[in-house]
């Protein structure tokens, strides 16, 4: 298998976690390509120009990050990360889907200060900010024990939470103390996010 892979996209990263976590990350080519601000270095296997995308060995590709996290976790069915059905797996599923939104709105908010500063618009950083917070102020009841099973959900706030740390380290997001701060600093040093660090 390949994968298309930035070393700084979170969304990358999480897949990256996951295939560590699987054991799978042997099994996995890793191929640079950076689609900011050049789409065209990963249309080929995405058409939607975006980072990550994985090649199977028949040549077909998946894509996004959920979808490619789904398969892996189903390549090895054993200690699955999203669980097979029931409460457990919407609850996996849903803080996942509120991660990767906390992720959308921090990505939003890096491009949106690449811009030249007269084109910038304050409007949409701040509602990306305030998305950011509410959810940040959600994760209290989301974060699961620490001695539970590491899931998909957890991965997924472990590395949204690692990319606020990474990009937005200047802004008061609501990570600094509380749940989130506590879950992140426990987690931080798991092989697998250590190995997976953005330069």
């Amino acid at each position: 298998m390949k994968l298309y892979f930035s070393p700084t996209s979170p969304y990358v990263r999480k897949v990256r976690v996951v295939a560590i976590e699987k054991g799978l990350a042997d099994r996995i080519e890793l191929v640079p390509a950076t689609p900011w601000p050049d789409p065209a270095v990963v249309a080929s296997a995405n058409p939607l120009g975006k980072v990550p995308a994985l090649t199977l060995e028949d040549g077909s590709t998946l894509y996004d990050s959920p979808v490619i996290c789904e398969y892996l976790d189903q390549l090895v069915p054993a200690q699955p990360l999203i669980p097979r059905e029931g409460p457990q797996r919407w609850g996996v599923l849903r803080r996942q889907a509120l991660a990767d939104g906390i992720l959308d709105a921090a990505v939003a908010i890096v491009l949106e200060r690449r811009r030249p500063e007269a084109q910038r618009s304050p409007e949409a950083m701040t509602r990306a900010e305030q998305a950011i917070r509410r959810s940040v102020a959600a994760l209290g009841g989301e974060l699961r024990p620490l001695e539970a099973p590491f899931d998909l959900g957890q991965i997924a706030l472990a590395v949204a939470l690692g990319y606020l740390e990474f990009r937005l380290s200047d802004l008061e997001l609501g990570t600094r103390s509380g749940p989130a701060h506590a879950f992140w600093q426990a987690v931080k040093s798991r092989p697998s996010l250590a190995a997976t660090r953005p330069p």
